[in-house]
């Protein structure tokens, strides 16, 4: 459950941050709107994934992760954005960052 959460969460945050662009400077009231109340509910959703047993650290990690990776393909694909060869690289080291937070399990300190 408390994935299901975290996915809620970074879609709503994303979704947020993509109409962050359509606010022209916050001026335009329904994208306004839906920037505010998309991203808090993204940090109500993220709070019931750690209610529901998601570790601060690997959560916020993933919700942010996530949301970089979503936001960037969004903003090239759909919303004109470049990538350099260098931004590319950034990218998939955000996955493997992203892919050995989720394989490294759960040590007792």
């Amino acid at each position: 459950m408390a994935y299901l959460f975290l996915i809620l969460a970074v879609f709503l945050e994303v979704l947020g941050s993509v109409t962050t662009y359509y606010t022209n400077g916050f001026t335009s009231p329904l994208p306004t709107a839906l920037v505010l109340i998309s991203v808090l509910s993204s940090y109500v959703l993220f709070s019931l994934s750690q209610k529901h047993g998601m570790d601060t650290g690997k959560g916020y990690a993933l919700w942010a992760g996530l949301g970089v990776f979503a936001v960037t393909v969004i903003g090239v694909v759909f919303l004109g954005d470049f990538l350099t060869f260098l931004q590319v690289v950034g990218v998939i080291l955000v996955i493997g960052g992203l892919t050995a937070l989720q394989l490294g399990g759960n040590p007792k300190l």
